[in-house]
């Protein structure tokens, strides 16, 4: 394989090799549109240069001056010549456009000897030394890491003495001091003469781009936009021939969009400059003129632009983010690539252009980014507005959204203030069970601990709360009512603004965006849920969760976790009641009065999803989170006076240290208490026949399925059956008809998915549980890892992403694998799906989609993410399958 392909060689369709800027350059040349010339250093010399610890390959460099070579003769001009010298630009491409993530130096080939070799060949001193210096500056801030403030500064004072307010005012001889400051400000910082020699300045600048592929920021922009290996891996350098808009004032250059890429209207959007250069557009250092006037100024030129963007648009079937230079009124192609846009953008120019005949309906949904749909969902910072205000810290982005509210750090007073309209942001260090009234009526939630799936994050996104968790640096005092970040405090009683989409956190009042569900949307997922094979249902635990997931589109409920039941502030009391109660007979008391309770639940759930299948899983709290903190109790009973009240408080305290555990999260919970208080589960599996049944009776078709979470083993899952078994003939004999409400079990502990077919015996589906698999196989805290080493992971390597957010194909989707093949080795036509967090993941819905499960099931702000990557999935299959 070549490290160097021309730009009529290069094949557009081999973007991971070439670079997506590469690769537009390539087909543009094919089109035979006016690229300058040029070529593209692959992709694969950037991993050789990191595989070799900064060396290039052995030869590399005999082909990067066979490449200039080659330019020399198609423009005529000559690499360090005095008489018309040949510059060129150098720019990164990776295959996923990361735009100005990585680094890009102008007019490369400059010295004292071509810059007066410019200066008579443009008949133009002035141009030439402003391009020098914007080669100096360039060169110094990339390849050298000179302070950007040293040349402003330098630049400033230039202007200063000139007494113009514009770079484009200053005239050749203000430019020749700042070259000589330039050049003297990058020998102080490097402590050698800057280089003159254009094929040294060609070899660093192309390490210098290769460098910046594992920058700062172009590492956490791939960590947020889940650019992986496997996507784009390294980046390529692109070494073309300059053109100059900066020849005066038939000269320019500019950005356009050939659609709007805010809202998605067609016609040109963007913006251009007079006597400028590229970078002067994209650093805002002087306000551009909006393309549109360029009609205006050059007729000729605006004329050409825009028969360019269409026949562009129309060949790659994709609105284009177009790079263009005027050079003395010649037109210039320096760039094309799709175009970048919000998820309002993209769904209506998916949209159109099916209308348009531009695209079939496949491919209006192929193009959308699924996960970008949530924007839509939520309201949302303005992030203009957002720059004018004070940020406090930065979490982990658990639950999309913006809220702004008071700061409140008590539960109770938090509960009673949002209640009586109060707009508030719940600040703890963590979250409970008990702690959710809260939610409820607070607008937002902010945790100093805890990860995307921690309790607060899972809870929230159920609700479709704003959610930030794990801003580590926030320290919070209880006792004061206050915390503190990077040196600023708040107070109780302060108002800040949480963004659940970033995870930043600022002081005051944010404005806003109100969410729309559009039109264009409601079209998307009608076209999504015809063209999709995999089911899509919600997790889901209230009557107006599942109302909401409905309207979004799932085809019922795949998990409904009946402990989410007693958050409410009439029962959690009752609920702590119960598991306190030292008796079965004390227990059976309270549970009479939750079975009422569930059964009016499930019942109004049931008829919210009419004609879908509801999973009920039966009660799984990990008892610690729902009991009084021993040691805290035992303080206060040491301060209390004997009598009454300090006997029930010693009772309350004997009962916590008895269920009290070393590790409550693999301890009692899930069907180990329902094997050690079996009258649990038969309230839970009594209240669903009961509401079934009675729902049957008024002709709704509800369609309940009763799940036993944290099972290992058959013995543990045929001890549920057989309650099950014995409450099923009772109920129906009792009620006179037959009620078909499916038996089955969570897959989320290791030896289930190793044991699966013995499972299938008494069970009748699957659905696997993702979080709690994920935390068994990886034998990783989530809180602890994404609050503390999974980030570090991932700048170092050792995981492309996190898997509680994605799911470890090679571990846990193995396992999946095995469990659900196994399964329906025992049961053909076993129903299998997922309910962890990962069913609102893209990829994960698209490796559920590849093993054949029957649904996955999310949060119902996530369900449209869901059904558009499940379509995407069924598309790209059959594109396999007619590629094969």
């Amino acid at each position: 394989m070549k490290n160097v392909y021309y730009f009529d060689e290069g094949d557009y369709k081999n973007r991971r090799l070439l670079g997506g800027k590469g690769a537009g350059l390539c087909e543009m040349t094919h089109l035979k549109l006016p690229v300058p010339p040029g070529f593209v250093i692959t992709t694969e010399v950037c991993k050789s240069y990191y595989a070799k610890k900064g060396s290039l390959p052995g030869g590399f460099m005999a082909q990067v001056k066979k490449g200039i070579k080659r330019i020399e003769r198609d423009t005529g001009k000559g690499w360090n010549s005095r008489d018309d010298p040949l510059l060129v630009s150098v720019r990164s491409g990776a295959a996923i456009s990361m735009p100005g993530m990585m680094d890009t130096i102008l007019n490369l080939g400059l010295n004292d000897t071509t810059v007066d070799a410019l200066s008579r060949s443009s008949g133009d001193p002035r141009f030439a030394w402003d391009s020098y210096r914007r080669f100096v500056q360039l060169f110094g801030k990339v390849v050298f890491g000179v302070d950007d403030s040293k040349f402003d500064k330098i630049l400033d004072g230039a202007k200063k003495d000139a007494g113009v307010s514009s770079d484009a005012a200053l005239a050749e001889d203000s430019l020749r001091g700042v070259v000589k400051k330039y050049k003297e400000a990058c020998r102080k910082h490097t402590g050698r003469s800057f280089p003159s020699d254009p094929d040294e300045q060609l070899e660093l600048a192309i390490r210098a781009v290769f460098k910046s592929w594992m920058g700062e920021r172009a590492i956490v922009y791939r960590e947020k936009y889940g650019i992986t290996p496997d996507v784009a891996d390294g980046t390529a350098v692109n070494v073309v021939s300059m053109v100059y808009g900066n020849m005066g004032d038939d000269s320019a250059t500019g950005v356009v969009f050939t659609r709007n890429p805010g809202d998605g209207t067609p016609g040109l959007y963007g913006d251009y400059l007079i006597n400028a250069q590229g970078e002067d557009v994209v650093a805002g250092t002087r306000t551009p003129e909006p393309v549109a006037s360029l009609r205006k100024t050059m007729p000729k030129s605006y004329a050409e632009l825009e028969r360019t963007c269409r026949r562009l648009e129309k060949h790659f079937r994709e609105p284009q983010d177009i790079e263009f230079t005027i050079e003395k009124g010649r037109f210039y192609l320096l760039q094309t690539r799709a175009a970048k846009m919000n998820a309002v953008a993209m769904i209506k120019t998916s949209i159109d252009m099916v209308k348009e005949g531009l695209i079939g309906r496949e491919r209006a949904l192929v193009r959308l980014d699924a996960g970008q749909l949530e924007q839509l969902l939520h309201r949302r910072i303005d992030t203009e507005a957002a720059g004018s205000h004070e940020r406090l810290t930065t979490g982990i982005a658990a639950s999309p959204g913006a809220a702004t509210g008071l700061a409140v750090f008590d539960v109770k007073k938090a509960a009673e203030m949002g209640e009586a309209g109060t707009s508030v942001i719940l600040v703890r260090e963590e979250t409970k069970p008990e702690d959710v009234p809260a939610f409820f009526a607070a607008a937002g939630i902010l945790t100093s601990r805890g990860g995307k799936t921690s309790h607060a994050a899972v809870v929230a996104r159920g609700m479709g709360k704003p959610c930030v968790v794990g801003a580590s640096d926030m320290k919070i005092d209880y006792s004061s009512g206050s915390c503190s970040a990077a040196g600023t405090a708040i107070k109780d009683g302060d108002e800040i603004t949480i963004d659940g989409s970033s995870g930043h956190v600022f002081l005051g009042r944010v404005p806003t965006i109100e969410p729309s569900v559009t039109g264009g949307l409601r079209t998307i997922l009608e076209w999504a849920g015809k063209a999709k094979k995999l089911g899509v249902r919600a997790n889901a635990d209230t009557p107006e969760a599942a109302k909401l997931a409905r309207s979004f589109g799932a085809q019922g409920i795949g998990l409904c976790r009946t402990e989410r039941m007693f958050n409410a502030a009439d029962r959690i009391g009752l609920f702590v009641e119960m598991i306190m109660a030292g008796s079965a007979a004390e227990r059976k008391g309270i549970l009479d009065k939750l079975g009422r309770l569930q059964r009016s639940d499930f019942a109004k759930i049931l008829r919210v999803m009419e004609g879908y299948p509801v999973t009920i899983r039966l009660l799984d709290p990990p008892l610690h989170e729902f009991l009084p903190n021993p040691e805290e109790l035992a303080g206060r009973l040491r301060e209390m006076k004997p009598g009454p009240e300090e006997r029930r408080a010693r009772t309350v305290l004997d009962r916590a240290r008895e269920l009290a555990e070393t590790n409550p999260m693999m301890g009692h919970r899930g069907v180990r208490v329902g094997i050690t208080y079996p009258e649990i589960y038969e309230m839970q599996i009594r209240a669903v026949f009961e509401a079934a049944a009675g729902l049957a009776a008024k002709g709704v078709d509800a369609r309940p399925q009763i799940m036993v979470p944290q099972v290992g083993s058959l013995s543990e899952l045929g001890a549920v059956r057989d309650i099950y078994d014995r409450i099923r003939a009772e109920m129906e004999k009792k009620h006179s008809r037959k009620l078909k409400i499916n038996f089955g079990t969570m897959i989320e502990v290791v030896r289930a998915a190793l044991t699966a077919a013995e499972l299938a015996g008494p069970a009748e589906f699957f659905s696997f549980g993702t979080n709690d698999l994920t935390q068994a196989t990886f034998s990783f805290s989530r809180e602890d890892a994404e609050g503390k080493f999974l980030p570090e992971y991932m700048e170092k390597g050792l995981l492309d992403t996190s898997p509680f957010q994605s799911i470890d194909e090679d571990g846990v989707g193995r396992l999946m694998k095995m469990g659900a093949a196994d399964g329906r080795g025992r049961r053909p036509g076993l129903e299998v799906g997922i309910c962890g967090e990962h069913g609102g993941d893209p990829s994960s819905v698209r490796f559920c989609h590849g093993m054949g499960l029957s649904y996955v099931s999310a949060s119902p702000h996530r369900i449209p993410i869901a059904t558009v990557a499940a379509a995407q999935a069924t598309i790209a299959g059959r594109a396999g399958a007619r590629g094969r």
